[in-house]
């Protein structure tokens, strides 16, 4: 017992340690009077607590206590959740799952797999990895990996079989729409590279558009690999998409922004109750600076994409457009526990360049109402602040876009991904399945053909709907088939190309571009009056 008591007493330490050092100490962790008690006693009785706890629970408990179930995945995250929503802690698995997001790679296959209708299905091959390259595609159900039935297995549990060392060998065996019998796929694992910046192409003629799914090590890098490519002296406007990005790496945001930023402005700055307030600069770029920016923004972006999103708005650098975002401001530095386990540990708060807080209260919520519950915009009058031009700018509710933006969807697409939201990608796996020997052309496009084809298939799913509401939508509809098409016919990249340049929100983002440039404008005669105003005797 005393071996693996050990790594969660010491997790416990830290944990208690560093809560103390911040001052937000959890409350019900100690039977100490705080009146009467420092920190040394509260530490001691709360440590001699959890020992007692624990060892009775091991000793009587009605079954075996397994450590990775029992303890990691209940005591102690259950202790971090009343200090806040975001302090975490990783059990084995999920730390190296960590690792592998932050540094932008692991080894596998090179696909993404998801639940559907109680089996595991392939939801699309990553271009060029080694499951791309043997012909397994979207909408294959994976029934077995190398001698293992995958019934009573997880998708979590399959996707962890398909991963493994460089060089090494898989067998994966799946059912396909078309196919009487099994398909057999002999794969060669292999690195493979999670790209956070996913997409960067033309929209239009000098108009750019770059997709940053996350914040990895490799983050920066890729942008400026992207632009070199694009060639950016020849950008004339620049749609950042930030949507659905849930943050990661503090320095990579920092030199992400500070591509479009001068040398030396501030990106953001960090402070608690036990640090010295702590900005991170701007490096600067060549030309960074010499074009308008839209960025594209929602609920589900946060963290360190909140960091860009605020440091472009005040310094007035870009047109923010979208939906709040999530408000996730809480810095947390990440602790290596023994038996490979992690702790992630809210240290200080992050701050815009004007001095708002990003973080949104979470002090009368529920844990689960703060990350599921609806949002309300709300602005808080105690925390505004100014843009470089003097716009106002409102903290504590994540970053309030300049212009709002949300996607909607009428009564005939609402009602089709009510009956099933994955009808588009269950159709498309069938009609591949029903013409095995069709290669699509570059460049394809839906015909009347496959719109038939999809009409019948939706009365055969007895999916309800007015002939004059198909005719209504008839180019949206074309719009989701080339979409989820492109992903088998091509690769999942394509298709996410494809969904970009019919987005309604990129096509906003392309319409308020000259509110873009008009703030570009008046920031760069704000920078010439200061300077001539420094340069006075």
């Amino acid at each position: 017992m005393a071996r693996r008591l050990r790594p969660l007493l010491f997790a416990f330490l830290v944990i208690v340690f560093c809560s103390v050092l911040g001052g937000v100490f959890g409350p019900g962790l100690t039977g100490v009077s705080a009146a009467t008690a420092g920190p040394e006693e509260d530490l001691k009785s709360s440590i001699k607590q959890f020992t007692k706890v624990y060892e009775l629970v091991e000793k009587n408990f009605a079954t075996p206590v397994k450590s990775d179930t029992g303890i990691y995945k209940g005591a102690i995250p259950g202790m971090l959740r009343t200090l806040d929503p975001h302090s975490n802690f990783f059990d084995p698995k999920d730390f190296q799952n960590l690792r592998d997001d932050q540094q932008g790679h692991y080894f596998g296959v090179g696909m993404t797999v998801g639940p559907r209708n109680g089996k595991t299905i392939v939801i699309a091959p990553f271009g060029g990895s080694p499951a791309y390259r043997a012909g397994l595609r979207p909408g294959d159900v994976i029934l077995q990996v190398n001698d293992k039935h995958t019934d009573a297995l997880s998708t979590q549990e399959i996707a962890d079989l398909l991963k493994g060392p460089r060089g090494t060998k898989v067998q994966v065996v799946v059912g396909r729409e078309g196919s009487d019998k099994p398909i057999s796929f002999d794969i060669v694992r292999d690195e493979i590279p999670r790209y956070s910046v996913e997409q960067a192409f033309w929209l239009r003629p000098g108009i750019a558009y770059m997709k940053v799914s996350a914040f990895n090590q490799n983050t920066s890098g890729e942008m400026e690999d992207n632009l070199k490519r694009l060639g950016e002296t020849n950008i004339k406007g620049l749609v950042l998409d930030l949507r659905e990005n849930p943050g990661g790496l503090l320095n990579e945001g920092v030199a992400v922004a500070g591509h479009y930023l001068r040398k030396g402005e501030v990106v953001v700055s960090q402070h608690g109750r036990a640090s010295a307030e702590k900005p991170y600069v701007a490096r600067g770029s060549a030309y960074g600076q010499n074009y308008p920016m839209v960025v594209l923004v929602d609920p589900y972006s946060a963290s360190a994409a909140e960091i860009v999103a605020g440091a472009l708005q005040d310094h007035d650098r870009g047109w923010i457009l979208g939906q709040n975002t999530f408000g996730k401001g809480l810095v947390q530095q990440v602790y290596e526990l023994p038996d490979n386990t992690g702790l992630a540990l809210t240290v200080a708060h992050y701050y815009t360049p004007s001095g708002r807080l990003i973080q949104r209260d979470y002090s009368h919520i529920s844990f689960l109402d703060y990350y599921y519950g609806k949002r309300t915009d709300t602005k808080n009058p105690l925390d505004v602040k100014s843009t470089d031009s003097g716009r106002p700018v409102y903290g504590g509710d994540g970053i309030t876009p300049d212009e709002k933006y949300e996607p909607k969807y009428n009564k005939f697409q609402k009602g089709l991904f009510q009956h099933d939201r994955f009808i588009f990608f269950t159709f498309v796996a069938k009609w591949f399945g029903a013409h095995p020997s069709t290669k699509l052309p570059k460049g394809w496009e839906p015909d009347n053909n496959v719109l038939n084809d999809f009409h019948e298939y939706l009365l055969k799913q007895q999916v309800s709907f007015a002939e004059g509401d198909w005719t209504e939508n008839r180019t949206w509809l074309l719009q989701q088939l080339k979409r989820e098409m492109y992903a088998t016919a091509f690769s999942f990249e394509e298709s996410q190309k494809v969904a970009a340049e019919a987005d309604p929100e990129v096509l906003k983002a392309i319409d308020s571009m000259p509110e873009a440039k008009a703030l570009l404008d008046k920031s760069k005669k704000l920078i010439v009056m200061r300077t001539n105003r420094d340069a006075r005797p």
